[in-house]
């Protein structure tokens, strides 16, 4: 019998006829793409359960932020039960307080607002008749064809006022949901977390127990900077608005306290909303001092308060900020953009965790109190040996 002969083209089931880069290219071509995929379809599913997934994350941003007082009432000998029901209670009770104390201030000053804006309003219709000459009729047209519009867009209008009242609903089982899911991690959220490194593999468990109590840990110290700042923040941005006799000022400085939650583009949109304030109410040289008050109050933020507050462990490259911020505003809207930065954080410290250590002791992270992410985050000193220079 005759040997068998080789295909005709069979040399392109050769690897060596091709290029080393284009193979090592496709090898790499092909995970990225399944990594991609990956990801896409588990973003999807969390957009799909986003009535439950945002309750749990801001749950977990609740107990990270109320999780040291239940622990200094439970080192005093209270039991962890009646410590969560205490703090639970008494944060609500400071929420509905605020609330109340917002609405009624609203409810006083909105008068006097309005009788200024309807006195801006006059100086700008002389400002249009006497400076840009336009007469009266056009002025009045203008009027008229705004109020034709509202009308032809009256079934519009009521269908987006009925999709609030459904979002309404939506934000109350939402509510109701994220206080239940904070009882249970402010109760028991050290079995919780026990219970799922199960799931774990026994030779990684160790090191991923460690890293996830050094993301949990970056979270608290991101909480807790977070609302020292948008504390200060509100009381700079108050204090200044109320000298200045911008009416609304407590609901305008507690909405900046809201928006310094999402870092970069909360300042900036509450800003502007208490400048725009400021410009109808009190003319333009107010709007102007209204604005310097808020770019030293950022520059306060930015340059003393932060670096100061959150160290070396929640620090995060401006650019991976924005580009979070936004990707997350994409995704899930605001509650996207809120939950952007301490997210990162979380994974920043995790990360950190998994690649500088070798040998970690899950009992050595102490999650409420220890804001560095690793013993020794510099990836330069952490690879050289004790006693080598730059090493302690």
């Amino acid at each position: 019998m005759s040997e068998p002969q080789p295909p005709k083209y069979g040399f392109l089931s050769d690897d060596s006829v091709v290029p080393r880069g284009l193979r090592v290219s496709a090898a790499f071509s092909w995970r990225f793409l399944v990594v991609a995929a990956a990801a896409y379809l588990i973003l999807r599913l969390l957009a799909f359960l986003s009535v439950v997934v945002i309750p749990v994350a801001i749950a977990l941003l609740l107990a990270a932020l109320l999780a040291p007082a239940v622990a200094r009432l439970v080192q005093i000998r209270v039991p962890r039960g009646l410590a969560t029901a205490i703090v639970l209670i008494g944060g609500l009770a400071v929420l509905g307080g605020l609330l109340a104390f917002v609405v009624i201030n609203v409810t006083d000053g909105l008068p006097a607002l309005t009788s200024q804006v309807n006195n801006s309003l006059d100086q700008i219709r002389d400002w249009l008749i006497n400076d840009l000459h336009l007469k009266q009729e056009q002025i009045q047209q203008f009027l008229d064809n705004s109020i034709a519009f509202l009308q032809d867009n009256q079934a519009a209008f009521t269908n987006s006022a009925l999709t609030t009242a459904t979002t309404v609903g939506e934000i109350l089982t939402g509510f109701v949901l994220t206080l239940f899911v904070t009882i249970f991690f402010l109760a028991g959220g050290d079995k919780i977390w026990s219970w799922l490194m199960l799931g774990v593999p026994g030779q990684v468990r160790q090191r991923v127990d460690v890293a996830g109590r050094r993301g949990f840990a970056s979270l608290v110290a991101f909480v807790r900077a977070t609302a020292a700042v948008a504390v200060v923040d509100a009381v700079g941005v108050g204090i200044g608005l109320a000298i200045l006799g911008v009416p609304l000022a407590i609901p305008l400085s507690t909405l900046v306290f809201l928006g310094a939650f999402i870092p970069i583009f909360g300042a900036v949109i509450t800003g502007a909303v208490a400048v725009l304030v400021a410009l109808v109410t009190k003319g333009f040289v107010t709007a102007l001092i209204v604005l310097a008050i808020l770019i030293a109050v950022m520059q306060l933020e930015s340059h003393i308060l932060q670096p100061l507050l959150l160290g070396r462990a929640v620090k995060l490259h401006p650019l991976a900020v924005v580009l979070g911020i936004a990707a997350g505003l994409v995704i899930y809207g605001i509650p996207g953009a809120l939950l952007a930065v301490p997210l990162m954080s979380i994974i920043n410290a995790g990360v950190r965790s998994l690649l500088h250590e070798t040998d970690p002791d899950p009992a050595e992270v102490d999650v409420l109190h220890d804001i560095e992410a690793v013993p020794n985050a510099d990836p330069a000193e952490a690879d050289k040996e004790p006693g080598e220079p730059g090493k302690s």
